[in-house]
This record gives C-alpha cells, structure tokens and sequence, in this order.
C-alpha cells in the first residue's frame, strides 16, 4: 500500500532525527575525560579516567594545585561534578558550591536553607553524596527531602519540588540521576518510619513523572503509581501481618541509581527492612520483597521488568544501595551483560543485567558466618539459621556497618578488575521482645547490640587494621590483591595505572597506589579525613585529581581533633598550592569524680544507644563531626543539660529536643552514663584532675 506524502516525510524526520545533544552528551561522558559529568565517571559507574598524564613515573610530582574550605564541619562524601572548566561540589546541609575548575575560586555557592531539626531524620550525618547536571542544570537533593533545580551559571533555583510531605521521616543524601529527560531520586528513613520508593521528575519543570514503591502499603488501598501492579503480584504476598504497612517497612533507595543506555533499563537497589527485626516487621514470615534487592525498571514508565533480592527477610541492616558496575564480561566462552556489587553482607555480586539471573556470588572476606555461601541455581543464601537471633544474642559477621558500603569502587575494562575497600567487622544482635515503633526522632531497628551485665559475648578475632583495599577478579571471585587501609573509602582508577583512594579521621590522605599490584607510590597528608571517591579531569591540557575531605561521621579514631572545615583539594604535576593547617585537638574529657550508682549508668547507656549512639557514636566518643560528650562544657550543668536533650536549645544544629521520647530521670541517666565513660577514658586519676565537685550523686 501506497504512503501518503506526509507519512514518508515524517518517515524520513524520524529516520533522520538527531540525538538531543545534552542527553548524548551524558551518555557520551566516558568518552570525554576533561570534564567528570555524571556520578562515577559515566553511566556504568566504572569510577575510571582515561587521563594519563599523572601516571606510575610522574605521581611522584602530584602536588596541591588549590583548596577550597567549606562553611560547616559536617560530614563530607561528596563526589564533584566537573562540567567545562567548572566544578559543582556538595556539602553537608545539602549546600551546593560552583568553583573554578583550575583555581578553586568561588564561582557562585547556594544554600537550600534546611532546617536544623531535619537532621534527626539522617542515620549517619546530614551528609550529601553529590549533584548532577542536565542541560545547563545542576540538580542537588536535600536533608529534608526537597529537589531542586540550579541554573549552572547562577547557582539561581530554576525549580523546587518535595519528594516527601514535611515533618515526615524521609531524607536525602544520595545523587540524584539523570537520563532520558528525567531525573530520578530515592530517599532515606528506613530506620524510622519510612516506606521506600523512587521518583522520576521532567528534568526541565519538575513535574512527577512516575514513582515505584519498593515495598507494599495499605492493602487495599492502591498509589495509582507504576509499581501497583507488581506489588499487589509479586511483592505483598511475601509480607505478614500489619505492623509492616502501619509504620512503612523500609527498602529505601537512598544511595545506588544506575542507568543502562544500551537496554533502556534502570537498577535500583533497595535498603534494609525497618524494623531490622523480621520476626517485629513481618510475623518472620517470609522473603519481604523489595528489601535487599537491586530492581530493574523501565526509565520512562517506572514498570518492573526484574528483581533479584540478595537478602530474603532481611534482619542485619544487609541492604543493597552499594554502588553497581555494569560491564561486558566474558563468562565461559561468551559475551555477559553484567551488573556488578560489592554487598553489605559480604559477599560480591555478579547478576546478569538483561534478566536479574545470579552469575556468581564470591565472600569478599573470611569469616562469614550468616551464611555457609550463595546457592547459583536459586541465588538464595544458604543461611546459618542461629544467625537470625530468634534464641537470644548471636554475634553476625559482618556487622550491620558491612563489609562493603557506599563507598564508590572502580573497574578496570582492560585488566578486568574492580578495586575497592572492605571491612572486616561483627557485631551482636538480639531481639527487643519489647520493641515497640516510635515515631519522629528514635530509630526503630528492634535489636539489642550490647551485652547485658554479666554476659560474655565472645567476638570473633579481626584484622588489625580491620579495613583493606583490595584487586578483585569478578570471573575468579577472587581477590588479586589486598592491601592494609586505615577507613573505607571511594576508589579511583586511571588510564595511568593508578588506584587512588583517601583514608584518615579527623586529619587524612590521599594515595596513589600501582593497579598492577597494589604499591604504594605517593602520599599527601591532608587536613581532613577522606570517605568520598576521588575525580579526575583536566584543564588546559592539565590534570587535576581532586578529593573532598571532611569529618567522618560513623567512625572512631584513638585521636580526637576539635571541629574542622571540610573541604575539596585539587592536585596536579607541580602544583605549589599550600593547604589549610591540621585541625586542633579536641578540648580534654570533662569528668567527675561522682560515684553514680551502677543501675543509672547501665539505664542511661542503653537510652543512649537507642536515642543518641547513631550520631555522637557509642560511648560518646565521636570525631569531629558532632561533639564528643564526654568533653562536652555542659556535662556536669544539669539546667544546661536539660535544656539541650529535653527543650532543644540546639535543635537549629541538628540537636532537636527529646521531651517526646524521655522523662527528665532519664535524660539525667544519659548524662551520667556519659560522665562515667568520661572517667573510664580518664583513669583513676582523671576524676581528680578535672576538678569537679566529689561526693554522692549530684
């Protein structure tokens, strides 16, 4: 049959149409190593350059080419976008600054002004893990749950929407995404009273395009959004109870987005249950899809096309937003689009990317003990079933901290090998039996991670140090190499045949290591510690390696430093920049000599661990993100006391109050608790020396 005139013309435009040259211009971002233009390098979040001018010979002459302090000492993991001479770097508080690539000088910097109170929405700081850019945009997520449009030139708000209702228990921390027209966001909040789920907005007005919940709500009671179809097949049939929709259920998507262009697919992976406790969230009964899971979805619509759920009724905080690595690998004589992720639970990850199928599942350290391995033909784990801590405590290795986490990895095309950090870590777990879900600041896990007075709990023997940057092969499942490292951190790879990864608390480095075999061959003392992952890209024919350093929230360090600017350092051959001083010691602990009655400080440290221990870390003895307790001025003004922990006379810095949650007794409680770990870290003589008023208790 004849075409009419018009069809063959309209033929013809679609035949001949060109790609939209911003989108092209992402998908082209590996090909274009002057400029890092979407998180982790390009779409298959390789973390890897092609620049070579810094190189195994010349490292040697890697030196500060500028630094750039921030406006706040939060914790830092952000990883710069580097955009034709600019770079657009996130801070804590969601802040966003525009510099000059080459100089460091200040372009334009924007606050999203987040309210201090919304930090106590964050399990791990009111950090921020990155931008991303789209046709003259920069699109940052906030602490409390906004995404926001930047003009690139001005730093101006183009567009602002929420992702969340206000008041509500969700974050954001994660990079947002962007592909065909759209960008993708998730969220945080699993450990409060979250329900997860993943949003797509119109790049250029923010109007909501689809959104996919990870796990089921009311039954029902549809969200008229893409995932209703497979949550009502697939997924609520795998859940129990009531309890589970009433207080959200968790699989929050707060960290690992990634894109695939050639099969128009869109992984997400999926966090941890909320409560942690399987038998409190769901009766103990059954898998809980979508928790611990990496979903493939179709960019334009949100519909599901595959899962594949590392963790069936997961209890251990295993989640799966680790970063993802899509590549081509050769298996058994053909050709395997791959996925790649290094998992909390221990275990590494090859999954085939067309259809969720495992390939293959390797232990990433010795001593795994929540399960004997990774059954291939099910992709179920054979589990340990004492793991699962329904007859009292059991120590789980790895701990609920991972042995692998968000911490970027790199890959090698050429050699075939990822490069990244793990943890050597275990940690108890037992039941609350009397868990019950709170709402607004308390986190809502259901498991006891403390001995009870007179129990002995035997911890298995660990590394020292208990991190190690490691080579590995994903078609062996076996490491390479392996190397001590201080902190886990993001991996960097070069077309130089480097390996640059940071480390440190409180003060820091960066190195430069030999992908061949792991040699240390440069090291540069910074004045921060390092968690993000380093970038590459070049101006005027030069390279930069840059880093972003700040406090390390959710880490310990021997030495304690007072609060300190975080900040981004740009490195290259003969640089002569000098970099800000070392921050100063912390102010020394701040003891009593008060002989406090052991039922109040064992009361207080368990209120401690549930309502304060996730932010100024267990027995007060945070870095230099949020204050150590134990030095704390106020710590024996019990008015002063009370008018923080109960009123919220700081709740502008994060502090909100906890009138809600605690009596008067037991806010009193925590600060004993903290002064008797003050004087245990002191010693015998550390009471006296302080010169505190002695006696009974105040």
């Amino acid at each position: 049959m004849a075409l009419s005139l018009s069809a063959c013309l309209a033929l013809v435009a679609a035949c001949t149409a060109q790609p939209d040259p911003d989108e092209q211009r992402l998908l082209d971002a590996g090909k274009d190593p002057q400029n890092w233009l979407v998180s982790g390098g390009d779409y298959d979040g390789r973390y890897w350059s092609k620049l070579n001018s810094v190189n195994t010979t010349t490292v040697k002459d890697l030196k500060p080419a500028w630094s750039f302090d921030f406006d706040t000492t939060r914790g830092q993991e952000s990883e710069p976008l580097v955009v034709d001479g600019v770079m657009y770097v996130t801070t804590a508080w969601s802040k966003v600054f525009a510099l000059d690539a080459a100089t460091g000088r200040k372009l334009w910097s924007y606050d999203p002004e987040v309210p201090g109170e919304a930090a106590v929405y964050t399990c791990c700081d009111v950090v921020n893990r990155g931008a991303a850019y789209f046709a003259g945009k920069i699109y940052v997520g906030t602490i409390d749950a906004r995404l926001i449009a930047l003009d690139a030139k001005t730093g101006k708000p183009v567009w602002t929407v929420r992702t969340a209702e206000p008041g509500t228990s969700y974050s954001i921390t994660g990079a947002p995404r962007v592909m065909r027209g759209k960008v993708v966001i998730g969220n945080g909040g699993a450990e409060f009273s979250a329900r997860g789920y993943v949003t797509a907005y119109d790049a250029m007005s923010g109007k909501l395009v689809w959104r996919f919940y990870t796990v089921p709500g009311k039954p029902g009671r549809p969200d008229n959004a893409a995932s209703d179809p497979v949550i009502e097949k697939l997924a609520r049939p795998t859940w129990s109870g009531e309890k589970y929709w009433r207080y959200g259920g968790g699989g929050t998507a707060w960290n690992a987005i990634s894109y695939d262009a050639e099969l128009n697919q869109l992984y997400i992976g999926t966090g941890n249950g909320q409560p942690w406790d399987h038998v409190a969230r769901s009766q103990g009964r059954g898998d809980n899809l979508f928790l611990a899971s990496v979903l493939a979805v179709d960019p334009d619509t949100g519909r599901y096309i595959w899962h594949y759920q590392a963790n069936p009724g997961e209890s251990w905080d295993y989640n799966s937003t680790q970063p993802m690595i899509l590549a081509d690998l050769s298996i058994e004589g053909r050709i395997r689009k791959v996925l790649m992720q290094a998992h909390k639970n221990g275990f590494f990850y090859v999954i085939d990317r067309k259809t969720g199928k495992l390939i293959s599942a390797g232990p990433l350290i010795g001593g795994i003990n929540w399960a004997k391995r990774i059954d291939i033909a099910t992709g179920r784990p054979v589990e340990n079933p004492a793991a699962r801590y329904l007859n009292g405590a059991y120590v789980v290795k790895p701990a609920a901290f991972g042995a692998h986490t968000w911490h970027p990895m790199a890959f090698s095309r050429q050699a075939g090998i990822v490069y990244l950090t793990v943890n050597h870590n275990a940690m108890m777990f037992r039941r609350q039996n009397d868990f019950k879900h709170l709402d607004g600041g308390p986190t809502n896990t259901g498991v006891d991670y403390l001995a009870r007075p007179g129990e002995k709990i035997v911890m298995p023997k660990q590394p020292n140090p208990p991190y190690e940057l490691l080579a590995w092969n994903p078609l062996t499942q076996k490491a390479a190499w392996r190397i001590p490292t201080s902190d886990p951190a993001g991996v960097l790879g070069t077309d130089g045949g480097l390996i640059f990864a940071g480390g440190g608390v409180g003060v820091g480095y960066l190195r430069a290591l030999r992908a061949a075999d792991g040699a240390e061959l440069w090291r540069y003392h910074l004045p921060n510690g390092v968690m993000a992952a380093p970038i590459s890209y070049s101006v005027n024919g030069e390279q930069y390696i840059a880093v972003v350093g700040g406090s390390r929230a959710q880490q310990f360090s021997s030495t304690a430093y007072a609060p300190h600017p975080g900040g981004v350092v740009a490195f290259k051959l003969g640089g002569k920049a000098r970099l800000p001083a070392d921050p100063d010691p912390a102010p020394p602990l701040n003891p009593s000599a008060t002989k406090w009655p052991a039922a109040r400080i064992a009361d207080g440290g368990a209120l401690y661990l549930r309502h304060c221990g996730r932010c100024h870390l267990p027995t007060g003895m945070s870095p230099n993100v949020i204050p150590d307790l134990r030095r704390s001025a106020i710590l024996h003004d019990r008015e002063t006391w009370k008018a923080v922990v109960m009123d919220g006379l700081l709740k502008g810095n994060g502090m909100i109050g906890w009138r809600k949650y605690l009596s008067a007794d037991q806010a009193e409680n925590i600060r004993i608790y903290l002064d008797s770990e003050a004087q245990k870290a002191s010693g015998p003589m550390g009471a006296a020396k302080a010169g505190h008023a002695t006696g009974p208790e105040q």
